[in-house]
């Protein structure tokens, strides 16, 4: 049953109590994301310390507030935020203390976008790395499996166990054995980009190629942490800053005894960070192979299939056929897509006008990009950039 909740209505300023580590750069964002939506909507007394993930904060239990922001990774911090009784939004996805309302990245969306980035890579044999203490990373790894599933392929799982964490010369060698029993050439979604990491290690100490017989994506896109891959790790882009906003968002609300519908806020992300641990297209073909690298590097470029055939010669028809064949759609509909995802990502990050978004995009004008929205049943360029405001960064 849930503990009672002290539903007073804050001070002028309410104290509100942030349970988020400094450590990553996911969280970092999130808390960019609370800080722009406090420059729009007035100021809080915020409490927060240098904390590293699930890590304690001592001076939590002498703390006394408003409301608390907290990412609840473990009982611990779940006991503690309880204890307060008072407005709490979480922004972990543990799926711990579930009384209290959820800001997360949206699994599916995000699984989703790693499974099509290989999958447009030319690979058929898959695998997941996740990480089985946590609840997040057994969601990604149900939603990666399913986006394959649904395109026609199987999908190969490691068997991650708890005290796998602590002995990791021992989930080395398991790693090890499970990467080389993957059929090659095979894409690898890590549920994070440190695990990433782990992937890229054991296929360099097995001499196993990458990008060539294995292709890595992580998720997170730490900066620094992709950096210092090697190779450089590919990784999906969260929207967390955005996150942030919209929980500080949803706390305000609760703070002020207004109704909260949701229980849930699932964050769509940004995007693919495309690093060398994933540039490869794994096609035998290499006509086709020089086509797809083609479309890619230019297809904002106003290109059209001629283009590509100009580039790559070969019979428009067995072209046509053996692209649709291997990537399972015709070569001008990858070119939208491409188009269209860069649209999206510029609305999503930049403040250009929808005019000079398609113009980047490849589009010949706002009302063509509108147009190939509204065929995707998308909303308007300007319908969707009004819902993502809060990623755009001032």
């Amino acid at each position: 049953m849930a503990t009672p909740r002290r539903m007073t209505r804050p001070a002028t300023r309410p104290a509100v109590a942030l349970l988020v580590e400094t450590s990553n750069a996911y969280c970092r964002d999130l808390l960019q994301g609370i800080r722009d939506y406090l420059r729009e909507h007035g100021d809080w007394a915020v409490h927060l310390t240098e904390l590293g993930r699930g890590g304690e904060a001592p001076w939590f239990a002498d703390w006394k507030g408003d409301g608390i922001i907290a990412r609840i990774d473990n009982a611990m911090i779940a006991t503690a935020v309880q204890a307060k009784r008072v407005p709490a939004v979480n922004v972990s996805g543990s799926e711990l203390a579930p009384e209290y309302p959820a800001v997360i990245a949206d699994g599916a969306a995000l699984s989703r976008m790693a499974a099509e980035h290989l999958i447009e890579r030319g690979f058929r044999h898959f695998g997941y790395c996740g990480d089985c203490r946590f609840a997040w990373a057994r969601d990604y790894g149900r939603h990666f499996v399913a986006a394959l599933r649904q395109a026609g392929h199987d999908c190969a799982v490691f068997d991650s166990q708890p005290e796998d964490s602590t002995h990791w010369r021992q989930e080395r060698r398991k790693l090890m054995r499970w990467i080389e029993a993957l059929p090659k050439p095979a894409g690898i979604m890590a549920c994070y980009d440190i695990r990433g990491q782990h992937v890229l290690d054991v296929c360099r100490q097995l001499g196993i190629a990458v990008p060539d017989e294995i292709a890595v994506i992580g998720q997170h896109n730490d900066d620094l942490i992709c950096a210092f891959c090697d190779p450089p790790l590919s990784s999906v882009i969260p929207d967390a800053r955005r996150a942030g906003f919209e929980a500080a968002a949803l706390l305000d609300r609760m703070m002020h005894r207004r109704r909260v519908s949701a229980k849930t806020i699932r964050i769509e992300p940004l995007g693919v960070a495309a690093r060398q641990s994933t540039d490869v297209v794994a096609v035998q073909d290499r006509q086709l192979a020089a086509a797809m690298r083609f479309i890619r590097e230019n297809a904002c470029r106003s290109i059209g299939v001629r283009d590509v055939l100009q580039a790559v010669p070969m019979s428009r028809t067995a072209f046509e056929r053996k692209f649709r064949s291997q990537f399972g759609r015709a070569p001008y509909e990858e070119i939208m897509r491409i188009r269209r995802q860069q649209a999206r990502h510029l609305l999503r990050t930049t403040r250009l006008s929808v005019a000079e978004v398609a113009e980047r995009a490849g589009f010949s004008s706002g009302e063509t990009l509108c147009v190939a929205f509204r065929k995707q049943s998308w909303p308007s360029p300007k319908t969707f950039r009004s819902t993502k405001t809060a990623s755009i960064k001032p």
